[in-house]
């Protein structure tokens, strides 16, 4: 399937509008390695922005605060007008920030850090543990944790707004490469780990592990959760993409398409597909229900046969995210590129340049696209901005709560079936 049309060169795609960058300032022993923002997350509330700047620190920036910031550059003050604000987080001052507000903080973790995740807790989820009355923690729901994996495989839970360490959870041997929360506010904890393996822990029930999931052959370098938690997305340095069953921590099955290894993984919205970025030069986009290929997104025209795309290139797609409207996805790729993708078309909608991109993540809200680099930075682009169609707002609503076999079988015209139906583009 090739990538896109051949009347579609990338050189006249349009180029996605840069906001702004939060920079790195570094020493001069510091320019070939350890520096590298392995990962980027919002906040699930909007209120901050976190990313690992290289060594052992974590950044965490208030994002309201960073977007006026970048507005300001905007605006001319401080700045060119029109040009990107450049902000540098290594000697800014709490001090100026009033109490009742987020503050800036920084968080020294003790080792490299390689995945981060937000989560909050909704009270009404207890913990799985039934057995067990008392607890040393009870999280509130105003409550904001980080989650850090680091290097020496050791996960370190951060009360986000106190910047105090709660918990450390010591289990992996070798580095967590990637963590998730349940987006049910069980606070629920899926580490990736270079040792094969994806544990998941309780937090609620003081970050007792309650489950190994074992299954991989190499190492694992993602994982990911449908919006309603039952499911788990995991992929890794293998060619198949695994899901699991996270009620009763089953293996469901194995997706089966990329010809080189899975780095990065990411269900829509609604739940209803899933995205995976591959060192193929490919992202694919599933109908994980059904188990089949939905979409294909090529970053190398003409497509590169299977040999040449299970090897070397400079077009390993790193890092892919879904936009929270359910109709765009973005891309980081060796070529130097970040494309914005639309689940209706093969071709890219619009480009930016970034070198040396490792991972990307929109805010909660949609409005931006954020991307970590090797030298520890973090850029900033607008979304494409669209109107949803009427066919596309029906099918989010309904395919949160209905699975691809349900709404086959709804008593329904079949023509209203096949609206209500991600089809193959």
């Amino acid at each position: 399937m090739a990538s896109f049309p051949d009347t579609v060169n990338e050189n006249d795609l349009g180029k996605a509008k840069f906001i702004g960058e939060l920079l790195v300032p570094a020493a001069p022993f510091d320019q070939k390695s350890g520096r590298e923002a392995w990962t980027v997350a919002f906040a699930p509330n909007g209120s901050y922005f976190a990313w690992s700047q290289g060594h052992r620190i974590v950044k965490l920036v208030p994002w309201t605060k960073c977007l006026k910031d970048f507005s300001l550059g905007h605006s001319g003050e401080g700045t060119d007008a029109g040009s990107p604000r450049r902000l540098s987080r290594q000697n800014s001052s709490e001090a100026l920030i009033p109490a009742s507000e987020p503050c800036e903080r920084t968080i020294d973790c003790g080792d490299i850090v390689w995945g981060l995740a937000f989560g909050s807790s909704v009270p009404e989820k207890q913990s799985r543990c039934v057995n067990i009355e008392w607890h040393r923690f009870k999280f509130g729901q105003d409550q904001l944790l980080l989650a850090t994996g680091l290097n020496n495989g050791r996960i370190k839970i951060w009360d986000v707004y106190t910047g105090k360490l709660l918990l450390n959870l010591m289990d992996h041997t070798d580095v967590v490469r990637d963590l998730t929360f349940a987006p049910d506010g069980s606070l629920m904890l899926v580490s990736a780990s270079r040792d094969k393996t994806l544990r998941v822990w309780d937090l609620k029930d003081d970050g007792n592990m309650v489950k190994v999931l074992r299954g991989h052959q190499q190492w694992v370098y993602c994982s990911a959760f449908s919006p309603d938690s039952s499911v788990l997305c995991s992929v890794g340095a293998g060619k198949a993409v695994f899901l699991w069953n996270m009620d009763k921590y089953t293996l469901i099955r194995k997706l089966e398409g990329h010809h080189n290894d899975v780095v990065s993984c990411e269900f829509s919205p609604d739940g209803a597909l899933l995205a995976t970025a591959s060192y193929d030069t490919r992202v694919i986009v599933w109908d994980h229900h059904r188990g089949t290929v939905l979409l294909e997104l090529g970053h190398l025209f003409p497509p590169p046969s299977p040999i040449f795309a299970g090897g070397s290139n400079d077009r390993w797609v790193r890092s892919v995210s879904f936009c929270p409207d359910g109709r765009h996805i973005a891309s980081i790729t060796d070529d130097r590129l970040v494309r914005f993708w639309s689940i209706e078309q093969r071709a890219p909608q619009t480009i930016a340049s970034l070198s040396s991109g490792l991972c990307c993540a929109f805010s909660p809200e949609g409005g931006v696209l954020a991307a970590g680099t090797r030298d520890g930075s973090v850029h900033f682009w607008e979304s494409p901005r669209s109107v949803s169609s009427l066919q596309h707002l029906c099918r989010m609503s309904v395919r949160r709560v209905l699975t691809t076999q349900q709404v086959e079988t709804l008593p329904i015209p079949t023509p209203l079936r096949d609206y209500l139906t991600y089809k193959v583009i």
